[in-house]
């Protein structure tokens, strides 16, 4: 059984559309498929239906951005109820921090004598609910201020770049606590592969699986070989779930082919066991596993 738990569409930062994903998943060999958009469940009814039609096994989440000890850590929410009250005021402040921060992002590369139109951005959003520093890298690297979008945030939109601005993000553990209440499970993404890194040891880990974490994403492109051996044990001192994913976004991520990295089927057996709990515990309709 081959698993992929990261994913993401044209209903976040990814280039190809929710029934697309789906369908590149199961030419790509794929069994189970999870769609996580950033901070919204708005593929998931897409991706549901064409699941469906392809008999593939498809998980609803979505990748929340949170902020722990001062660093940006996402939180990969899944089998959540996307209704519940106090988690979608949350997101709503998450996605009105993204938007907000357009404007300084235009005016920073614009002081930089890097000039880019709104407009240009909102075009490639399209109908996407978040607007993301991906789709401000699509429109640098079409004007030729970039190479790809990598080259985009490392020379334009990293923190100490001309077009970094901060935004909301609410805290991790709180985030955790609000994905267990919304009948869900909680996983660190790539809890080593970024400014996360420098914030996620083995206490603060500890701390979050207090708050209620389920799992470490730990077979990631972001992360080493000795990465993925020293967080595999701290999971394993903490009880954690073990996931793998490619983190694929279409053509706005090179080198993150569907299914380049996978989870193992006891893993996703223990992180399914656990959401199953969590639904019990809290009352909440939470989304089927369709094909499950």
């Amino acid at each position: 059984m081959r698993i992929d738990l990261h994913t993401h569409s044209t209903a976040s930062d990814g280039t190809v559309a929710p029934a697309g994903v789906v369908e590149a998943a199961a030419d790509a060999g794929l069994d189970v498929l999870a769609l996580t958009d950033h901070d919204s469940a708005a593929g998931w009814a897409e991706a549901t239906a064409r699941a469906a039609e392809l008999e593939l096994t498809l998980v609803p989440g979505m990748e929340i951005s949170t902020r722990h000890e001062g660093a940006g850590v996402h939180l990969l929410g899944y089998v959540l109820d996307p209704t519940y009250p106090p988690l979608v005021e949350e997101l709503d402040r998450v996605l009105a921090g993204r938007e907000a921060r357009l404007p300084g992002i235009l005016a920073g590369l614009a002081g930089a004598g890097v000039v880019i139109t709104e407009q240009e951005v909102l075009d490639q959003v399209g109908e996407a609910p978040a607007i993301g520093r991906p789709h401000v890298a699509d429109v640098l690297v079409a004007r030729g201020f970039a190479a790809d979008r990598d080259d985009a945030f490392q020379t334009w939109l990293e923190p100490g770049r001309p077009g970094f601005v901060s935004r909301y993000a609410t805290a991790t553990a709180d985030m955790i606590r609000l994905v267990v209440e919304a009948g869900g499970v909680a996983v660190i993404a790539h809890p080593w592969g970024r400014a996360s890194r420098r914030v996620l040891d083995l206490a603060a880990l500890e701390g979050l699986t207090s708050s209620g974490l389920t799992g470490l994403e730990v077979d990631h492109h972001d992360h080493t070989t000795s990465d993925r051996a020293t967080l595999r044990s701290i999971a394993e001192s903490l009880d954690l779930v073990v996931t793998g994913s490619s983190d694929y976004h279409g053509a706005g991520k090179v080198g993150h082919a569907l299914g380049s990295e996978t989870t193992a089927p006891e893993q996703y057996e223990r992180l399914l066991a656990a959401a199953d709990l969590n639904a019990s515990g809290s009352g909440r309709q939470v989304p089927a596993v369709v094909g499950r």
